[in-house]
C-alpha cells in the first residue's frame, strides 16, 4: 500500500515508472522503476552494456521506452513530441562522456554558445560569465585553447561550464571519469559534488566507479541484466547481499588497497 506523501514533501523531479525498453532482441531496461527528488544526487551503477545511459536518454526525451512512464521535472513526457522535449531541454542538460564540444570552436566559445542562443545577455556579459564558469570548473588559463588541445579529464571539465551555462535545474553525467587518469577522476568528483552544493542543482551520474559513487551519491540505482537489484542509500548498499553487489564492493576495496 502506497503511503499519502507528506505536506511539506516535494514531488520527484525525475522518476522511472516500470520503464521496459529493448533493442530488437536485446532487453536494455526491463521494468526498472527509480525516482530523483529535487536537488538530490543519484548515481546509477552497474556493469557496461546494462542500460545506463540508455536510462540519461530515456530523460532527455532522445528515447522512449516501450513500455511504462518517464517522469521529467516533475512532467510526464513519456509521449511529448519534440518541440514539448525542447522545453524540459531547457532545465536538464547532459554531460556527454566525449565532452561533445565543437571542435571548430574554441573553449570560451564553447561555454558562450548556449549563452548566445538565449539572447539575453550583451557581450560583455557572456565575456564575464564565461570567464566565472571557467574558473569554477578550473581551466579559466585554456579559454583561447581548441577542443583538441585539452586532455580527456579537461574536455569534461569544459563541457561542464558549458552545461551550467544553460542555467539548468538538473544535469546528467555521463561516466564522467572514464578514461581519465586518477587524479582527474578525483578532481571532477570533488567538481560535481561542489557544484551540487553550491547551485543545489538535481543530479543524475552514470558510472561504473565505485568511489565516485560513495563521494557522491544521495543514493544508488544498481542495474543488473536490466533489472534494478538495488535502490537507496550507499550505506544500505554495503549490506546487500546481491552477489553482483558485494563484488562490486570487494573490487573497490582491493583496487583501494592497490
Amino acid at each position: 500500500m502506497l503511503m499519502p506523501m507528506a505536506a511539506d514533501a516535494q514531488p520527484p523531479y525525475i522518476e522511472f515508472k516500470n520503464v521496459s525498453k529493448a533493442f530488437g532482441d536485446s532487453v536494455v531496461l526491463q521494468d526498472v522503476s527509480f525516482d530523483v527528488l529535487p536537488g538530490e544526487m543519484v548515481c546509477i551503477l552497474g556493469r557496461s552494456g546494462v542500460g545506463k545511459s540508455v536510462a540519461l536518454h530515456h530523460i532527455m526525451g532522445f528515447l522512449k521506452p516501450d513500455s511504462g512512464r518517464v517522469i521529467v521535472a516533475s512532467r510526464d513526457i513519456t509521449d511529448y513530441n519534440e518541440v514539448q522535449l525542447e522545453e524540459i531541454r531547457k532545465k536538464v542538460t547532459m554531460v556527454f562522456q566525449n565532452g561533445a564540444l565543437f571542435d571548430s570552436l574554441s573553449v570560451g566559445e564553447n561555454v558562450a554558445f548556449p549563452l548566445r542562443e538565449k539572447g539575453e545577455l550583451s557581450e560583455e556579459q557572456i565575456y564575464q560569465v564565461v570567464d566565472g564558469l571557467l574558473e569554477m570548473v578550473g581551466v579559466k588559463e585554456m579559454r583561447e585553447l581548441l577542443p583538441s588541445d585539452l586532455s580527456t579529464g579537461m574536455k569534461r571539465s569544459v563541457a561542464i561550464a558549458r552545461a551550467l551555462a544553460a542555467q539548468p535545474e538538473c544535469v546528467l553525467y555521463d561516466e564522467p571519469t572514464t578514461m581519465v587518469d586518477p587524479l582527474m577522476g578525483n578532481l571532477l568528483g570533488d567538481l560535481i559534488a561542489r557544484l551540487k552544493l553550491h547551485l543545489h542543482l538535481t543530479s543524475v551520474v552514470v558510472t561504473h566507479d565505485m568511489r565516485l559513487a560513495k563521494k557522491l551519491a544521495d543514493r544508488i540505482v544498481f542495474l543488473h541484466e536490466a533489472r534494478v537489484i538495488f535502490f537507496g542509500p550507499y550505506k544500505e548498499m554495503e549490506k546487500s547481499t546481491e552477489p553482483i553487489v558485494k563484488e562490486f564492493l570487494e573490487l573497490d576495496e582491493l583496487t583501494l588497497e592497490a
